[in-house]
């Protein structure tokens, strides 16, 4: 097939191509694609005299027309979370205060937190003591003495 021989389900078969890819690796760009193929090939159907150049020149257009106003939708609208701090689970623990599971020694020591026993690091304190967790460094937590 030469390059000017397209005809309109040529870019059925493109944007049936584009979904595919979309539905193996979401991520909202190759329905976009597959879309102005689908708006290309429909143009032929009913232009069908329509050159190769025009046909890749409306779907190259129609592409970065549709990624460029669903980009900025997105941008303008992104959905609040009621829970914004679900997938930063050491931002949550930020500001409460905790008891110490293991006595903090050398600066390390560790805290339980419901289930899950937590490594901190801060100034010496023994077994038992109160601490505030004031920070982060990785998944370890940084706490103070609370007096």
């Amino acid at each position: 097939m030469m390059l000017g021989e397209f005809v309109y389900w040529h870019w059925l078969a493109l944007a049936v191509f584009l979904l595919t890819i979309e539905l193996l690796e979401p991520g909202m760009f190759f329905l976009w694609m597959a879309q102005a193929s689908l708006i290309t090939g429909g143009l032929l159907f009913l232009f069908p005299s329509m050159s190769w150049e025009i046909q890749l020149l409306l779907f190259s257009v129609f592409s970065l027309v549709g990624i460029a106003v669903v980009r900025q939708y997105f941008k303008n609208n992104l959905t609040k979370s009621d829970q914004p701090m679900l997938n930063k689970r050491t931002a949550q623990y930020i500001g409460r205060v905790f008891t110490l599971e293991q006595a903090i020694i050398n600066g390390q020591g560790k805290i339980r937190i419901d289930d899950s026993i937590w490594k901190v690091k801060g100034n010496d304190c023994p077994v038992g003591t109160r601490v505030k967790v004031i920070g982060a460094e990785s998944i370890v937590l940084l706490v103070e003495r609370v007096y």
